[in-house]
């Protein structure tokens, strides 16, 4: 392959990943607009937030899938946007198709964890997903045991690692319980995902 295919490649490769994270962005924004009619600016569980997660509700079970893509309110939204563009898209910097994976399984692991342990309430936003980004790129180095992959997590835990006390209920308000499975599903990600290092005879 010649060096102008490989930038063809690229570049192709780039332009999928921002239509991959603008779309991601642009429901959650969507939604938000759609739900100022609907009340849901004036609090969590108004409007379309009543399709979050709240556990132990069998009717909460939907919010697995809803709750990352709702919020409450612009403030909330927007704390979410850029976080959510930077590490999911050094979740994909190696491929792609890993930022599905890891969405899907951070969601999952992360509302259902929610749903079963989280306090009464209304869980919403995409803050779950984006400690799930967190958890799986601080765990890759560990599990694939590469000297690249290892220098990668380490520099992503110095530049993101404050974010890791979202895991504690030290804040009242701040679904804890979300960020913290979020970050588990990450690093179960992380397990399913990686590449270990060859050994050879």
């Amino acid at each position: 392959m010649s060096s102008q295919d490989e930038m063809k490649g690229i570049a192709q490769e780039i332009q999928a990943q921002v239509l991959i994270l603008g779309t991601f962005v642009g429901v959650m924004w969507v939604l938000e607009l759609i739900d100022i009619p609907l009340g849901g600016t004036r609090g969590f569980c108004n409007g379309l937030n009543q399709f979050g997660i709240f556990p132990r509700q069998l009717s909460g079970l939907r919010g697995i899938l809803f709750a990352p893509f709702l919020h409450g309110g612009f403030g909330h939204l927007i704390a979410n946007t850029i976080p959510f563009v930077t590490l999911g898209w050094l979740v994909m910097l190696r491929r792609t198709i890993d930022f599905f994976w890891v969405t899907a399984i951070a969601m999952f692991v992360g509302g259902m964890g929610t749903w079963l342990l989280g306090a009464p309430g209304c869980h919403i936003g995409a803050s779950g997903v984006i400690f799930g980004y967190l958890g799986y790129l601080i765990a890759r180095g560990y599990f694939e045991r590469k000297l690249l992959s290892l220098l990668f997590s380490l520099i992503v835990l110095v530049m993101y690692g404050g974010l890791l006390w979202g895991i504690l209920p030290v804040r009242i308000g701040i679904s804890w319980e979300g960020h913290l499975f979020g970050f588990l599903g990450g690093v179960v990600a992380a397990k399913l995902l990686a590449t270990p290092r060859r050994s050879y005879n």
